[in-house]
Order: structure tokens, then sequence, then C-alpha cells
């Protein structure tokens, strides 16, 4: 078994991933060298280059701790490749904004438009008296990104700030060196958990991760696209056991299987374990990779980058909102942070009721959460619980809240933190380790590196087919991620499942042809706004610290607290990059002072199931924006979290809000808490006008975006998951649920698609038994 120094060390060879490709195959950005050096002046602004007198370092104030903050201070966002890395990065955001960052970068990149943006700024008294923004002073520099931070109306300039905010902190602090290490880990505490130190017996427990020169899980069943040719891909999947023949197109390699799935996640995973139970031959597609303990690094930038829907630069097209979706074997539950909790009863009878899904409220549903939780292992208490979550269960208890034990698809002593980055120890049950391992022992395939393209759709009679449906699907057009694959795959089967999240399944759907009107509406989100407090760990005084730990230690959610039926208040797994990329920036010093309590700083978050809804309307194009009542939800839960901050002891807390708003709590009174809370608000995205003031919002759970509905006029598929316009098409994933959850999902998606994928078994054996 590989070590994590090892591992780490392999993430460290690899760099950014995004950096490689691109010096490879050259520059995708198409930022010309004057935008380029205007960029890397802003990167430098953003993070500079500081004066370190009458700093103290965290460690033990040995001459090398000093150092390692001094070189921190010195640091700065214009060395090195990094503004190449924000570049690259921006590429991944909306078009329009990509585009506005060009045009702002072109404008900075000439003097008249330096003074246009800038103003007085760029004048000096010396010739030539007025500067393009890259030979400003730094001091200049900062003061013009401070002014486009508060615009209120001009917001071209505030997203050109936001994007470079954002992308310049989490490349700092994410980009590795060839052995393996970041120049600011050790200035803020933080270190590469190591997931293969030893353990004590009576309170954490680890899994051994496989030894490379062992078989992995899937195996049996795996084909590895990325790393083929059309001959090696053609006679692996015959060795498989799949039927192949030739296209008479000569455009296609065709593969006959019974049940074509797209997508290995809650939804996918659970489809084919059920499905090949049952004796058929399916065939799951994924274009993520497999990855095994074995491989996980717990490295922030590179498993971001292999794991996460756009490396985890994922907004919607109002940049109000940050979306993290997995795109691996094993989809959002390689990559989640464990909770499983079962659908609230409120839900199911409103689901069952108003929505008229009877499913929900029958006891298939039931049986249904009892079978996954069952094949998860699902525990319901934590032997010993990390910092934040210290934090969050102290602070209820002192004011008197309860706080509820969150259950886990996990041992009672799994202390993992790095969970959302694929758990190291393999001890988290993701469909990657159970329902895939199911499904591949009773003669699934798994094609990774393989992106469907359109479902095929042929004509049908609605009279013979007695469903009113006008068409039907024959199976699935996928493309394989390897150069040296020339054909496409048209994989014919009897059942085609879409189940690569409601992110991505409504896209497919559409580029199909379906034209229902619910695809790729009532999106929902699960929208979280976030608190923090900062704990000093009791250096230099003689009090011990009043809560121990470290921010990225233990298992990321172990409690929750219950603020209303619809709010939740939980914990987040935030490394290095994402804390940075989300926290206030006021300053480049107040921002490094900031990061240097990293490790210290506790993060609650409020979660609300919302009512108001967004669109999917293609790849990657999401529209959402929460409602005034959801809003409204979320600055109550966000009070709420940080009356448990204080409550906990923090020294200070604050929110995420861009004009840094805070409050030291050394002598507070409750006046003067009362004070501050009623100063507290959910602010607008940065590309909405209107406010000096804004936030980003964060989603980990997308849902809805082709609900079940009684009918086509209430929902794209029918309660079954039957796409109400094409036979044997169906959906198993996220996207099917009418409305939010309200809590962590996953149990639900799982419970859901465990229904589901049953009826469509019912319904292939019934189809079997006609002459």
């Amino acid at each position: 078994m590989a070590t994590q120094e090892e591992k780490a060390a392999a993430a460290g060879r690899r760099g950014s991933p995004l950096l490689r490709r691109c010096k490879r195959e050259g520059y995708t950005h198409g930022l010309r060298p004057p935008q380029m050096e205007a960029l890397r002046a802003i990167c430098g602004a953003i993070i500079p280059s500081l004066p370190v007198e009458g700093l103290h370092g965290h460690g033990d104030g040995s001459k090398k701790d000093e150092d390692d903050v001094e070189r921190f201070y010195r640091a700065s966002a214009a060395d090195g490749d990094i503004p190449d890395e924000v570049a690259e990065m921006a590429t991944r955001c909306v078009w329009e904004a990509m585009l506005l960052l060009r045009v702002i970068l072109w404008i900075l990149s000439t003097k008249l438009g330096t003074l246009a943006l800038c103003g007085r700024l760029c004048i000096s008294g010396k010739f030539p008296y007025i500067s393009k923004f890259a030979d400003m002073p730094v001091e200049q520099q900062e003061e013009a990104l401070k002014s486009w931070n508060k615009t209120r109306w001009f917001f071209p300039l505030k997203v050109t700030f936001v994007i470079t905010k954002l992308i310049s902190h989490y490349a700092f602090y994410t980009m590795v060196n060839e052995n393996s290490d970041n120049p600011s880990w050790k200035a803020i505490g933080y270190s590469v958990p190591d997931a293969d130190r030893p353990q004590e017996e009576d309170h954490r427990t680890t899994v051994a991760a496989p030894s490379p020169s062992s078989p992995r899980p899937l195996d049996s069943g795996v084909v590895e696209t990325r790393s083929m040719d059309d001959a090696t891909l053609l006679r692996s999947l015959t060795d498989k056991g799949l039927t192949v023949k030739a296209d008479v197109s000569g455009a296609h390699h065709v593969v006959q299987c019974d049940v074509v799935i797209v997508g290995s996640g809650c939804g996918g995973g659970v489809a084919a374990a059920v499905l090949a139970s049952a004796g058929h031959k399916v065939v799951v597609v994924e274009k993520g990779d497999y990855f095994t303990a074995d491989d996980y690094t717990s490295v922030e930038g590179p498993s971001m980058e292999r794991l996460y829907e756009k490396g985890g630069i994922f907004c919607t097209s109002n940049a109000s909102t940050i979306m993290f979706a997995g795109t691996t074997v094993g989809g959002g539950s390689a990559i989640n942070w464990s909770a499983s909790i079962r659908t609230p009863e409120w839900v199911t009878d409103e689901w069952a009721g108003e929505h008229g899904l009877p499913v929900f409220g029958s006891p298939e549903y039931a049986r249904a959460m009892d079978a996954v939780c069952a094949r998860l292992a699902v525990t319901g208490a934590c032997r010993e619980e990390g910092f934040q979550n210290k934090a969050l269960r102290g602070g209820c208890e002192a004011l008197g809240l309860r706080a509820d034990a969150v259950p886990r698809n996990t041992s009672e002593g799994h202390f993992c933190g790095s969970c959302h980055l694929g758990c190291p120890t393999g001890e988290k049950r993701g469909t990657d380790t159970t329902w895939l391992v199911d499904a591949v022992a009773r003669g699934a395939v798994v094609l990774t590196g393989c992106k469907a393209e359109r479902f095929i759709l042929e004509s049908s009679n609605p009279s013979k087919n007695n469903s009113g449906r006008n068409k039907k699907c024959a199976g699935l057009v996928a493309a394989c991620m390897s150069d040296a694959i020339t054909k496409k795959l048209r994989i014919e089967a009897k059942v085609s499942i879409a189940a690569c999240g409601a992110l991505m399944t409504p896209p497919l759907l559409r580029n199909s042809g379906l034209k229902n009107r619910h695809i790729g509406r009532n999106l929902h989100l699960h929208p979280v706004s976030m608190a923090w407090g900062y704990f000093p760990d009791g250096s230099g005084t003689p009090e011990p610290p009043r809560l121990t730990g470290k921010s990225y230690e233990g298992g990321i959610i172990t409690t929750l607290h219950r603020v209303t039926e619809r709010t939740i208040v939980q914990t987040p797994a935030l490394g290095p990059g994402c804390m940075a990329s989300l926290i206030p920036w006021e300053s480049g010093r107040d921002m490094k002072d900031r990061m240097r309590r990293y490790a210290r700083t506790a993060h609650l978050f409020a979660l609300v199931r919302d009512r108001g809804a967004g669109t999917v309307g293609g790849e990657g194009r999401v529209r959402y924006t929460p409602s005034g009542e959801d809003v409204g939800e979320l600055r109550n839960g966000l009070r709420r979290a940080l009356r448990i901050l204080v409550a906990a002891g923090a020294a200070e807390v604050g929110t995420h809000r861009s004009d840094g708003l805070r409050l030291r709590c050394e002598g507070l009174r409750d006046e003067g808490l009362e004070a501050f809370l009623d100063k507290v608000t959910v602010a607008k995205g940065p590309m909405l006008p209107g406010s000096d003031k804004w936030a980003l919002l964060c989603s980990a759970h997308q849902m809805g975006s082709c609900r079940m509905g009684a009918s086509s006029r209430e929902g794209a598929v029918d309660v079954g998951g039957q796409s109400w316009e094409a036979e044997g098409l169906y959906v198993c994933d996220g996207s099917v649920l009418p409305t939010a959850v309200g809590v962590n999902p996953m149990i639900t998606i799982q419970s859901t698609a465990y229904c589901v994928a049953n009826g469509i078994a019912e319904s292939l054996a019934a189809r079997a038994k006609k002459p």
C-alpha cells in the first residue's frame, strides 16, 4: 500500500493537471501578452509580497517557523505559474464572464483605458504621467481593486475582481511543487492529512486501502477507455461478455446489452446493481475516471481537478452560487461528506399527497431506505468529533439548543477529514465500493472516460405501446475520450437510463430531442451561506484552548442543528484553497492575516430547503437566484450559526460578505451581539447590480430538474421514472425529486433509484413473458 507521503509526492509530480495539459497542448485561454501582463499585475495586487516586521509564527517560535511565516508574507500571486493557472481556470466560467474579463484586461493594458477604470490612481508627477495598470505601484493597484470590489453599478469591474480574487487565491493555496508541498501551508498551520497514521483502537478505525498490486474492486468489470485504441477497446468489451457488431455505416462501434446507464453515482450505481442482480446485462457509461483509496492523495488542487465538474470552478450564470458536483466513478457519492440522512417523513408525505406520487408514502419506499442504509452500513454515532463539529455541538449545548448526531456511511470511529477529496482510508461506502461492486460481480460493465452524447430515439405507435408515448428509446451514442479511439459507440439496449445528475441529465435529454417543458426546470440547490469563528490555540497563554484540534481534521459532518423545518446548520469541508476563495478580501495584508488563522477557524453553514427554483439551459449553463423567502431563511440560519460560534467561545466571528463583516467577542455583551446580528444579511451575487456588498452562496446538492409528475403537465417523468415522451427511457438520479429534500439527499436519491430500478426490472420481466 502506498504511504500518504508517496501519494502526495505523486500529486506533487503531477502538480496542476490543468496547467500541465495546457503547457503540453498550448494555452487555451486566448489572452494576449498585454492582457496577461495586466492579469499578472491584478494577481500580484490581490496577493502581494508584504514586509514581515513584527510577525510571529504559528509554531514553536523557532527560526524555522519564523522563516516559514516570512516566506509566506513575501510570496506574491504574480510569481511563477499562478497567473497562467488563473487564466486557464477562468475559461471554465460562463462565457459572458470570460468575455468581460478579456475586455477589462485589454482596457487595462492601455494607459487611457487604465485612466478610465482607475482614475487618479494611475496618475503620477513624473513623465509619462499616466501609467497602464501593470506599471502602477502595487499600493495604487490595491486601492483600485478595493473600489472595484465595492462598485454598485459597473459590474464588469466587479466581475473581473471576483474572478481573479477567487481563482488566484485558490491557485496560490493549492498548487504544489515537485516535493508535493505548497510554501504557504506551514505558515497557515496546514499539512496534508495523513490517512495512514496509526489510530487509537478505542477512538478511531481505518480500513487499509488495497495495495497497487492487488485487484481493485471493479477490475473484473471496468473498461478504462482513456488509455485504449479501437482494437483494445473492442477486445476488452468482448472479454467482458458484451456483443460487439460492425456498424453498416462504419461510423460506430455497435455494442448490445439489456440496459445502458449514463452515470455511476447515487442513482446510476444503485440502478446498475438492482438490474444486474435481476439477470440483465448492464453497461454503465461514466465520463470520469476510476480511482480507489490508494489513488486518493488528499492534496486539494489535483484532487479537485480530477474528481469534480470543472475542477470545482462551476458557477451559476449570474455568479451567485458555486456548485460542487462529482465527475468520477461513484459520482457524488465518492466525494460527498458521508451524511446519510433518511428522507424526512413530512417530505415524503408532501410528495405523496401534494404531488400525487404515492410511491413516497408507500411501504415500498420505506423498505428501499432500509435496503440502502443496510448496503451502506450506515452508523448513527461518532466516537470522536473534529474541531468544527465540536464548535457546533458545544455552542448548541451552551445555548440550550438541540444538536443531533448525523448518521454516516462509515464506521463510528471514522475520523477522515478529507472524504470530499475521495476517502483515502477506503472506509466511506460510496457506490464505487458498494452498489457498483455488486453490479460488476453480476456481469455489469463500467466504461470510464466515455461521454454520453444522445439517446437514440425512434418513432413509436402510441396505440401499440399502450403508454401514449410517440417515441421509443433504442440506446445511446457515446464518445470515448481517447484520441486513439476513432469511432463513437452505439450502445443498443432494451432500457436506457439517464443518471448523470440534476446538472447534466437535462442537457443530455434535450440533445436527444425530448421537448417536455419540465426538462431543465425546477432546479433546487439547497443554497448555503457560511459563518466563521476564530478560536485561538492558546499559545503564549497559561490557559489551554477551549476547543482542541484543527479545522480540517475529523469527520466532516457529524452534528446537525435544526433551526426551522426548512433550515439546518452543519459544518463544511474547506481546504486552504476553497477557504481562501470564499472569505472576504479587504486588502492583501488582511487576507494573509486571515489565512494564518486557517487551522483554528471553524465554519458553520446554514442550508435551506429552497422553494425558489432555477433552470439548466445547457451543459454548464445554470441559472439560479434564491427567492426572497429563501433569503430570509438563510439570514435566520446564518444568525443562528453566529450565535452558536459565539457561545462556543470564538474570539472573533464573521460572515463571507464582501465588506468583511465581523465581530470581536472579548467582553461582548448581549446588546453588542444583537446589534451585530442586525447587520447580518445574505448579500446578492457579484454580477447583480445595485449593492456595494456581495457574497457567494454554495451548493453541493442539486435536485429536481427533471422532476417526477403525475402527468406530463406536472413533470418530465412518471412515478416510475420513465420519460413521458419516450418508451424505455428512464431518469434515475436527483433530478427526479419533485422538490428539495431539506437534508443531505444521498439516501433519498439512492432509495428513489432503488424503487425506479425495481420497477424497471418488473417491466422487463413482464415483457419477457409476453409471447
